[in-house]
């Protein structure tokens, strides 16, 4: 029984940490280029879009694709270096393991 309780206030105890670590998540900020830095999104662990800007010579009314391509490049940056951060900071609690929802 003392074993069971040991094991539980282990297992209290990471639930504590990975908690912690979540919320560490949303305050990390992380930014996506493209084009060489003329539009740059930043967004959080949480991988919600904190903003996003556009310098003025992005901005060709005659090529406006160009321009989405150039935000949606950005935002897919940004998310691939969240999903990066996230892994490393909450693997260590997961082993490893990609558990879907957890982060």
């Amino acid at each position: 029984m003392n074993n069971m309780n040991q094991m539980m206030k282990q297992v209290k105890k990471m639930q504590e940490q990975m908690m912690k670590a979540q919320e560490e998540l949303g305050t990390k900020m992380i930014e996506g280029t493209a084009g060489g830095g003329v539009v740059t999104v930043i967004i959080n662990g949480h991988k919600k879009v904190q903003s996003i800007n556009i310098k003025p010579e992005a901005v060709d009314p005659e090529d406006v694709e160009m321009l989405q391509d150039l935000v949606l490049t950005a935002v897919n940056d940004a998310m691939t270096k969240a999903e990066e951060i996230a892994n490393k900071d909450m693997g260590k609690f997961t082993g490893g393991m990609n558990i879907p929802g957890l982060f």
